[in-house]
Order: C-alpha cells, then sequence, then structure tokens
C-alpha cells in the first residue's frame, strides 16, 4: 500500500488532480480497485499539502440483495463519510429489457446514479479506480473494436454535470492491488453481473495476457506510449512551481 500511495501522489501531482478545498467523492464499487483507490486516498489525505476530504458512494444494482456492510464498516475505520444508493439497474438491464449487450446502458446507468448523489451532497469531483491495465485495455478496445486510438482521461471535466472525474490510481499495476487486497485484507464484494467475465473487456484483457507472455514489457510500453504520443490530456504537466 505504501507503494502505491507514493505511485498515487506522483499521478495527482503529474496531472493536478487535487486541489485545496477539495470535496471528492469516491465510486466505491466494492472491487479491489475501488476499495484500494478509496484507502490509498485516505493515506494521502493524512500528509499531501493540499487539504481535501472524502466521501465514499455505492450504487446498489441489486436493489438491497447485496451485503455491502463490509465496505461500509471499512469507511466507518477510515472515518470517511459512507453513502449507499440503491437502485434496480440489474432488474431493469436483465429481465425488462433483456439486454444482450448490456455493459454500456449499465455503464450509463450507474454513472447517473453516482452523480445524482454527488449532486444531493454538493460534491463535484469523483475519484475512479481504473488502474494502468484498465487504461491499456481501453486504448486497445478502441483501437480493436472502434478503429481509433483513443482512451479515457486521467482527468474529466462533464460539463453537462459539473463533475470532474480523476483516475489516481493510473500508475498502479492490477497486480499491486491485488496484492494489497490480500496483505491488508480488504474487504472486496464479489461483483454480481451476470455478464462478469463475458465481455470484450474481458476478451481483450485475455489478449494483451497472451501478448505479454512473449512481450513481457508491453503493457508498460503500451501506457508511457499513451503519454508520449500524447493522446488528448495526457501528457503529463510541468511541475508548480512551490
Amino acid at each position: 500500500m505504501k507503494q502505491i500511495v507514493s505511485q498515487m501522489r506522483r499521478c495527482v501531482e503529474d496531472y493536478r488532480m487535487i486541489q485545496a478545498g477539495d470535496r471528492i467523492a469516491v465510486g466505491l464499487s466494492g472491487g479491489k480497485d475501488s476499495v484500494v483507490t478509496l484507502c490509498a486516498l485516505a493515506k494521502l489525505r493524512e500528509f499531501y499539502p493540499q487539504p481535501f476530504t472524502l466521501e465514499a458512494i455505492t450504487v446498489d444494482m441489486t436493489g438491497g440483495e447485496t451485503d455491502f456492510t463490509p465496505l461500509a464498516d471499512l469507511c466507518r475505520g477510515l472515518e470517511v463519510p459512507f453513502h449507499l444508493v440503491t437502485t434496480h439497474i440489474f432488474e431493469i438491464i436483465f429481465d425488462h429489457r433483456r439486454e444482450k449487450n448490456p455493459c454500456s446502458l449499465c455503464a450509463k446507468m450507474r454513472r447517473g446514479a453516482l452523480h445524482e448523489a454527488m449532486a444531493q451532497r454538493g460534491l463535484t469531483k469523483v475519484a475512479l479506480g481504473h488502474h494502468r491495465e484498465d487504461a491499456v485495455e481501453t486504448f486497445f478496445m478502441s483501437l480493436f473494436y472502434e478503429g481509433r486510438l483513443s482512451c479515457f482521461q486521467p482527468v474529466t471535466y462533464l460539463d453537462r454535470t459539473g463533475i470532474t472525474q480523476i483516475r489516481p490510481l493510473l500508475y498502479s499495476t492490477e497486480g499491486q492491488t491485488r496484492s494489497a487486497v490480500a496483505r491488508n485484507h480488504l474487504p472486496v464484494v464479489k461483483n454480481p453481473c451476470p455478464a462478469d467475465g463475458a465481455t470484450k473487456r474481458q476478451e481483450t484483457k485475455e489478449l494483451i495476457q497472451a501478448l505479454s507472455q512473449r512481450y513481457p514489457k508491453l503493457k508498460e510500453y503500451a501506457f508511457s506510449a499513451m503519454q508520449r504520443l500524447p493522446l488528448p490530456e495526457w501528457g503529463v504537466l510541468p511541475r508548480e512551481e512551490e
């Protein structure tokens, strides 16, 4: 976790993700990446020169059928306010609409529920738990399925909602987040999505893993290339003078 916090601070500074007085919501899905993002930000909060506060928001897509008590307990221990938003997203997508390709609609509905909860609390900045592999996979998915060089941005301002998305975990790897969860005995709530593991992202992940057997630095080089091209908003910003 110490290494992840160090990487997070560098990422935050490279892209000027946090300003003094920010009230940051953490999108706490219960997966390992969002849990590690919350814990690392809570640690960073203790010494970062730009003071900020945290709140955690969990969107329950199962209509109350999932137990998120472990997340509430974790937030209590970190002294981070925890908010649970109960929705019926899964019921709408899988039972009523019976979507054959549910991921896009699900993401849109989850994002809408999260942003609404933020608006109710006057929060305008949200930290998402995307790590380095997520960025590399998104880059290759855009190439394979859309024929363009693209990826989400480290910092994204959504003008329709006035919300700024930040991704402070981008300099850490999936292996590091997995190890941090195991070493620190952090709670993880299993994703109950019926489509989990059967998506285009999973196919891309498996392809990259296979290629990495032959080209061990593939993910590292791809991530570096994304910063050097750079993709829109991926260029590292010059450091501000102290």
